[in-house]
């Protein structure tokens, strides 16, 4: 397991990602969505609507997960973070989403009247999410230590239309 003080942890949780948080819904399916966030040191939060599916499933379960990677091939790495949220409102709401505005808009894009109060009106509630743990990989270190490097050289196979066509036509 790793922890908040983790290097890489850091670096993703302080990294201007797109976070996946995951809610169960009333049938016990889960709900997974994008979501911009903000990590204070000891909690994260997210913005939201409190009309989201995402805002509604933590009113009957608080516990989620949120996943943060780097989605880059070459630096496939990321971490899980599991725990229980508050939503918090008013005030409280309105100064967290405010950083988590600031992290992912320009100070232009946020004094645009066309913009900033568009999305703090969209955003009417935040999720604080207290972590109960935190999990992390990173796939440069597992290919260093495992495979000599040849993730990063990966080969590349070319792959041409009429290849594609003869796959999906199975032989006809």
């Amino acid at each position: 397991m790793a922890s908040f003080a983790d290097a890489l942890v850091r670096e993703l949780l302080d990294a201007r990602h797109i976070a996946s948080l995951a809610t169960e819904n009333p049938d016990g399916s889960i709900h997974m969505v994008a979501v911009w966030y903000w990590f204070d040191g000891t909690h994260v939060f997210a913005a939201t609507s409190s009309r989201s599916r995402k805002a509604r499933n933590l009113h009957s379960n608080p516990k989620v997960s949120l996943m943060v990677d780097a989605r880059d091939p070459a630096a496939s790495c990321g971490i899980t973070i599991t725990g229980t949220a508050q939503t918090l409102t008013v005030d409280l709401s309105q100064k967290s989403n405010a950083q988590i505005h600031r992290k992912y808009l320009s100070e232009t894009a946020l004094a645009d009247a066309s913009v900033g109060p568009v999305f703090a009106a969209w955003d009417d509630v935040t999720i604080q999410i207290t972590p109960s743990s935190v999990i992390a990989w990173d796939m440069r270190q597992a290919d260093r230590q495992f495979f000599g490097g040849a993730l990063r050289e990966k080969p590349r196979i070319p792959v041409t239309t009429a290849a594609l066509n003869g796959a999906n036509s199975e032989g006809k």
